[in-house]
């Protein structure tokens, strides 16, 4: 059986990561135009299908991003199981560089917003985008080595577990017990149908739409559903090829071009009536956190389990270019407009400013990040 790289499977290159900015262009550009209006009245418009009715926006949010977070959950479990994390003395920097850059960005947050309605945003700068982040890399080319890049594709995976859990446990508003009960069960069953051997897709595509339900009428935000049917996908080879490897590549182009374009188009959109007022605490605290917090959460706990001899540096890599990737892995974008998108109600005052942060910090991290590395690389080439 082949065995797929994990840059193969990541959709990290930099075609991807124009496409999201370009819509994310296009989102604020309508919305501070003629057509703003009928923009947000298109993405308020509730629309009903069967027991559940909400906005556009909801069912972008909570059903299609369910199948963003469905690769995701793929992902995490093949780089666990038979990937990057799966030998724990590999595994270590990527995660410990995942732990620092959640850590440190949300600290930066609450010191700016430590009470009141705005210190639910803690979350928002702790995500790294995968596709943007491995996009910026593609930029340079084949002088970036290739341990820098697993490092970074590791990290982005280990981040977007840690997002999982921070929205799991952290932005969950009420619980039904019942419905979560069932949601973990029929978990319980899929993942006992992959042990006793199944290796068809079709029972667990079967049992998708209920397992969506089950965990949207829970509390819990239904995009876990994802994650947890990700998790159940046998990821062991039959004659056919691995389940989960097919599954995966099924589904990657229609999340790559479709479902992060929309939700982009869908999210980014901001009046900036207003003026952009960066020095808002929000704005501070998501674009320092991301921009500032990211590369010294990343580069603080990698130096020290370096020095405690519990990990090694990338191969081919030095000490400036992983402090570089650290700040491309402020690129936040996607999971962060995301998060912001369950701290905040929309319509209110601090959701924009939130993504203006979002927005602002992820660019600058993207332009420092690319010229330190270019820099780095140059050194090392002279």
């Amino acid at each position: 059986m082949r065995r797929w790289s994990l840059q193969e499977l990541l959709p990290g290159d930099a075609r991807s990561g124009v496409v999201l900015i370009t819509c994310a262009a296009v989102a604020m550009g309508i919305a501070n135009s003629a057509l703003g209006p009928g923009y947000f009245r298109m993405l308020h418009a509730r629309l009903e299908f069967g027991p559940i009715a909400m906005p556009v926006l909801h069912w972008i949010n909570d059903l299609l991003m369910a199948v963003f977070f469905l690769v995701v959950g793929m992902e995490i479990k093949r780089e666990i199981k038979d990937g990057e994390l799966a030998d724990r003395r590999r595994a270590a920097l990527p995660i410990a560089g995942a732990l620092g850059g959640m850590i440190v960005p949300a600290l930066i947050y609450a010191a700016f917003n430590h009470d009141g309605p705005a210190a639910h945003g803690w979350g928002i700068p702790m995500a790294t985008d995968i596709a943007f982040s491995l996009g910026v890399l593609a930029l340079l080319g084949p002088r970036v080595p290739r341990g820098l890049t697993v490092f970074l594709a590791a990290l982005a995976i280990a981040d977007d577990l840690g997002a999982v859990l921070v929205i799991a446990l952290f932005y969950t508003t009420h619980l039904n017990l019942l419905a979560l009960g069932a949601a973990f069960a029929l978990t319980g069953l899929l993942a006992l149908l992959a042990r006793s051997g199944e290796r068809r897709l079709w029972p667990f595509l079967i049992a998708a739409p209920t397992l969506w339900w089950c965990m949207h009428a829970s509390g819990v935000h239904s995009t876990i559903a994802g994650v947890l049917l990700g998790w159940t996908i046998p990821l062991r080879a039959d004659r056919g090829g691995a389940p989960l490897t097919t599954l995966e590549h099924a589904l990657k182009p229609w999340v790559t071009w479709g479902v992060m374009p929309l939700f982009a188009l869908a999210n980014a959109g901001v009046v900036l009536s207003r003026g952009i007022d960066l020095t808002h605490p929000v704005a501070l605290g998501v674009g320092l956190g991301l921009l500032v917090g990211k590369p010294l959460g990343i580069l603080g706990l990698s130096l020290l389990l370096v020095r405690l001899g519990w990990a090694k540096l990338p191969r081919g890599a030095t000490w400036p270019q992983l402090a570089a990737v650290g700040m491309i892995a402020g690129i936040g974008f996607t999971v962060a407009l995301f998060v912001s998108s369950l701290s905040f109600p929309a319509g209110g005052e601090l959701e924009p400013v939130a993504k203006i942060g979002i927005l602002v910090g992820s660019l600058v991290a993207a332009v420092l990040g690319t010229a330190f590395l270019a820099r780095a690389l140059g050194r090392q080439d002279g």
